[in-house]
């Protein structure tokens, strides 16, 4: 597809502090491989492979890993005493990255603002770089064609965190729920399809946020709307998390490595009427 992806890749992740000291939190690895690996692979599979990082907290991580890629990914043979190098497997991407240094304190917004000039004033998706899903998408970006929208917004409903127990009225335990469905209500997803004028209007300055200024102003005006995502989202936001992520990796479940076969078509799609802004605007900040 001819069109680029941005990437949200210059945040503190303070809540996942114990990996974030040393490294950004989009370079944290799930099976080897940094999450910012994992959602390349997701676009990649359905074609975009132009990329744009924005990059910020320890940005120098993210661009020493691209600059020395096929070594981090291939079999090499360093021969010290001919000063040569011999690549025996080169694993190759049909990748173009771009890494914008966009700020250690740059808000989501001031980052978008601030890679603006690499996107040709056309439209593009954008992500965070802490969130994996088995989204479709072409059907996104269908979606969002179909409803003529400013920005497209993909939504999800998390599990619960915690078992639930069924209870009878006396009290007798009739079930557990190991995975219960959560409170139904819809969280920002990231995987997002965005006009090039929304970020001329709505972002101003380096501390704009893209779910206050933006997404939150641009639903008020009717110019967002939500893809339903019913499929697999799950964030990264703590060791918990990180810890959930690798578990499916390594025991070859995880929903989101569609590049592998493993595509999931259980998408719905939504429009959102001016009726529902009130409790979208609950769930856009992430």
């Amino acid at each position: 597809m001819n069109i680029k992806a941005v990437i949200l890749a210059g945040g503190l992740g303070s809540r996942i502090s114990e990996e974030t000291h040393l490294k950004p939190k989009p370079m944290i690895e799930i099976g080897g491989k940094p999450i910012l690996w994992h959602i390349m692979k997701i676009y990649s599979h359905w074609g975009i492979n132009d990329f744009v990082i924005c990059c910020g907290y320890r940005g120098y991580v993210v661009k020493e890993y691209f600059s020395n890629y096929f070594l981090h990914t291939s079999d090499v043979t360093f021969d010290m005493t001919k000063q040569s190098t011999e690549i025996h497997e080169n694993v190759s991407e049909p990748w173009r990255v771009t890494l914008i240094d966009t700020g250690e304190n740059t808000n989501t917004g001031g980052r978008l603002r601030r890679v603006a000039s690499y996107l040709n004033k056309e439209r593009f998706c954008l992500t965070y770089g802490d969130g994996l899903a088995d989204i479709n998408i072409p059907e996104l970006l269908s979606f969002h064609d179909k409803k003529k929208s400013m920005i497209t917004l993909s939504v999800a409903q998390p599990p619960g965190r915690y078992g639930s127990v069924a209870l009878s009225e006396d009290g007798q335990v009739e079930e557990f729920v190991e995975k219960p469905k959560g409170d139904g209500g819809w969280v920002n997803a990231g995987f997002m399809v965005i006009e090039p004028e929304f970020i001329e209007k709505y972002t101003t300055n380096d501390q704009s946020s893209l779910e206050i200024e933006g997404l939150h102003s641009a639903a008020a005006k009717e110019e967002l709307h939500a893809f339903k995502h019913q499929g697999f989202w799950h964030a990264m936001d703590t060791l918990r998390d990180h810890n959930y992520l690798n578990s499916l990796w390594t025991t070859g479940t995880a929903p989101w490595k569609l590049w592998n076969g493993n595509q999931s078509s259980n998408s719905d799609k939504i429009g959102l009427s001016k009726s529902s802004h009130p409790s979208l605007l609950k769930t856009l900040s992430r």
